[in-house]
C-alpha cells in the first residue's frame, strides 16, 4: 500500500495551489511529464489559485513542501547550464533565504539546549537571522570576550515530516526497482535509505560540530581553505566562529576585486581531490550557500567551508577503484577502465566487455578533450547510468554520494571559470596518489607499524590455539551426534514408509473383497476397515 496518503494529497495541493504546472511550457517537456502537469491542474486548489503569476511561486512551494524539497532545489540551484534563469533565481534563494521561524522560539531552543540564559551565553545576540535554510537558521552574536560568532539552531518539529517523506520515497524506490532494471542496478532503495540516514544525521548539530573539527584539523595552516572553529555545540545548537567572505557564486565581487578566477577554480578542484583521496572525508553538500571565499587578500584568496553536516567517505578499495577509473578515462584507455570495473566486482559474469568498452568510449571519451564550459556532466552521467542498466552493472550505493558531489563541483566550476581544464589539473594529483598508495615501501612500513600489535597479540596465541582445538573437538562431537540422530530419523522414516505401504495394501485388499462379497460380509469388512483407519490415524 502507498504510505501516508494524506501527505501525498498535501503535496498535490501545494503543487496545484502554486500552479507548478505553469513553470515550463508543456510542448518543451517529454510526453510522460505532461501527464504530471495534467494531474496538478485537476486539483480544485488550481481552479481558484492566484499564484500563476507569482515570481517566487517555485521557491514558496518548495518551502511549504518541506526540507527534502528544499534540498532538491539547492541541488538544482548549482546547474546554471540546465535551469532557465527565471527558475534559477528562485532556487538560489533556497541556499540561505528560506522563510525563518520565530526568533523567540529560536532563543528558547538555544537556552534549553545549552542550559543557560541568552545573556549568560552571549554579550550580544542579533534577533534578525543572518540566514535560514532547510534544516536550521543562523543568528549572529558576540561572546563575552568579544569574539564574533554565528549561532546555528535547528528548526522545530521537522523530524516527523522528514521520516514521512522518506517512507514515501522508500515505497517509490521499491516500486521502481520492481519495474525498472536501471533502478535495480543503482540499488535505488539502498541509496534512499543511506540518504535518509544522512539527512537525519544533519538534524544533530553535534555531529556537524565533530565533522567541522575534523575538517579543520585536515586543513590547519592550509593556503587553500579555511574551516571555522567551533566553540559550543549540542544536538540542536552550534556556536562557531563568524567568517568574512562572499559566496562562491558572487563572481561580480571577484571581478571587482581583481581575483584570478582561474586560480580560484584550480584551488577548488584541488581541494575536492584532496578531500576525496588524501583525507577520505569530503564535503558532500557543496551548494553556493555552503562554500564561501575570503576577500581579505584578493591576490591569494582561500575557500571557506561551511555546514559540514553531510560528509562522505569511501572504503580504501573504492578509493583506489575511483582513482584508477579516472586515470583510465584521462588516458583514453577504456579497455583498462572495464578491467578495473570488473576487478571491483561491478560487472556480472558473461558480460560482453568489448561492447561495454565501446559504449564507454562513445559516451565518456568526449569528456577528456573538452573544457568545462562544453561539458554536460549531468547528461553524461545519465548516459552512463543507461549503460549500467543495459549491461546490468552493479554500482555501489556509497559512490552515489560522490557522484552527487561531482555534480555540485562541476556546476560551481562552470560558473567560476568555464575554461578550466579539469583533466590537466586532476591527472598529476591522481597519479601521485595512486603511486603513493601502491608503493611497496609504504606498504612494508604499514606492516611494520602493525608489528607491535601483532607481538602483543602473540601472547594470547597459545590460549587461542587451545580454545580453537577444543572448539574443533566439541564441534566434531556435535557433528557426530547430529549425524547419528539423522541416521536414526532416516531409519524411522523407512520403517514408517514400510508400515504405511503394508497398511495401504491390507486396506485395498479388504475393500476389494468387500466389493465382490455378499452384503453382510461387505458391511463387516467396511466397518473393520474404518476401525483400522481410525486406529492408524491415532498412531
Amino acid at each position: 500500500m502507498i504510505p501516508h496518503i494524506t501527505r501525498l494529497l498535501e503535496l498535490w495541493r501545494i503543487a496545484a495551489h502554486y500552479r507548478l504546472d505553469t513553470l515550463f511550457p508543456a510542448e518543451e517537456l517529454p510526453v510522460k511529464a505532461r501527464h504530471a502537469l495534467n494531474v496538478i491542474k485537476m486539483h480544485p486548489a488550481a481552479w481558484s489559485s492566484r499564484e500563476k503569476k507569482n515570481p517566487l511561486k517555485l521557491k514558496e512551494a518548495l518551502e511549504e513542501m518541506g526540507p527534502l524539497a528544499i534540498k532538491l532545489g539547492q541541488l538544482l540551484s548549482t546547474r546554471r547550464d540546465l535551469i532557465p534563469p527565471e527558475i534559477l533565481s528562485q532556487l538560489v534563494l533556497l541556499q540561505d533565504r528560506v522563510k525563518p521561524y520565530d526568533v523567540q522560539l529560536a532563543k528558547q531552543r538555544i537556552q534549553e539546549s545549552l542550559k543557560a540564559d541568552i545573556s549568560t551565553l552571549f554579550l550580544r545576540f542579533d534577533e534578525q537571522p543572518l540566514a535560514a535554510a532547510s534544516i536550521a537558521q543562523v543568528h549572529t552574536a558576540a561572546l563575552h570576550d568579544g569574539r564574533e560568532v554565528i549561532v546555528k539552531v535547528t528548526r522545530p518539529d521537522i523530524r516527523r515530516q522528514i521520516l514521512q517523506d522518506f517512507e514515501i520515497l522508500a515505497w517509490l524506490g521499491d516500486w521502481l526497482e520492481n519495474r525498472l532494471e536501471a533502478a535495480r542496478a543503482l540499488h535505488l532503495s539502498e541509496i534512499i535509505q543511506d540518504y535518509r540516514q544522512i539527512i537525519l544525521n544533519e538534524l544533530d548539530l553535534s555531529l556537524e560540530a565533530d565533522n567541522t573539527r575534523r575538517m579543520r584539523h585536515y586543513f590547519t595552516g592550509s593556503s587553500m581553505m579555511y574551516v571555522p572553529e567551533v566553540y559550543m555545540d549540542s544536538k540542536d545548537v552550534m556556536v562557531a566562529e563568524r567568517i568574512t567572505g562572499v559566496p562562491i557564486s558572487d563572481t561580480a565581487t571577484f571581478d571587482r576585486l581583481g581575483m584570478d578566477r582561474a586560480d580560484l577554480a584550480e584551488k577548488g578542484l584541488t581541494i575536492f581531490f584532496t578531500q576525496v583521496f588524501r583525507d577520505n572525508f569530503f564535503h558532500a553538500d557543496m551548494h553556493p550557500g555552503n562554500v564561501f571565499v575570503e576577500t581579505i587578500n584578493p591576490s591569494n584568496p582561500r575557500f571557506i567551508a561551511l555546514d559540514c553536516a553531510i560528509m562522505g567517505e569511501l572504503s580504501k578499495s573504492d578509493q583506489m577503484t575511483v582513482a584508477r577509473m579516472l586515470l583510465a578515462v584521462m588516458n583514453s584507455n577504456f579497455m583498462q577502465l572495464i578491467q578495473i570495473v570488473h576487478q571491483a566486482g561491478w560487472i556480472p559474469p558473461g558480460t560482453d566487455q568489448d561492447a561495454l568498452s565501446r559504449e564507454m568510449r562513445r559516451t565518456v571519451g568526449p569528456m577528456v578533450s573538452k573544457p568545462m564550459d562544453q561539458l554536460d556532466f549531468a547528461g553524461i552521467l545519465i548516459q552512463v547510468m543507461d549503460i549500467a542498466r543495459r549491461f546490468h552493472l552493479e554500482i555501489p550505493p556509497q559512490l552515489m554520494l560522490l557522484l552527487k558531489t561531482l555534480v555540485h563541483v562541476e556546476g560551481l566550476g562552470t560558473d567560476l571559470y568555464p575554461q578550466l581544464d579539469i583533466w590537466k589539473l586532476a591527472k598529476p594529483i591522481l597519479t601521485e596518489w595512486v603511486k603513493a598508495n601502491m608503493n611497496p615501501v609504504k606498504n612494508v612500513k604499514e606492516i611494520g607499524q602493525q608489528i607491535p600489535d601483532l607481538l602483543l597479540g602473540a601472547q594470547d596465541l597459545p590460549s587461542l590455539l587451545i580454545d580453537s582445538l577444543n572448539g574443533l573437538k566439541n564441534q566434531s562431537a556435535w557433528h557426530d551426534k547430529q549425524l547419528k540422530e539423522i541416521q536414526q530419523m532416516r531409519l524411522q522414516m523407512q520403517q514408517q514408509q514400510r508400515r504405511s505401504w503394508m497398511f495401504g495394501s491390507i486396506m485395498l485388499i479388504m475393500l476389494t473383497i468387500a466389493i465382490i462379497s455378499p452384503w453382510f460380509i461387505s458391511i463387516v469388512l467396511i466397518v473393520l476397515s474404518s476401525l483400522l483407519a481410525l486406529w492408524r490415524m491415532t498412531k
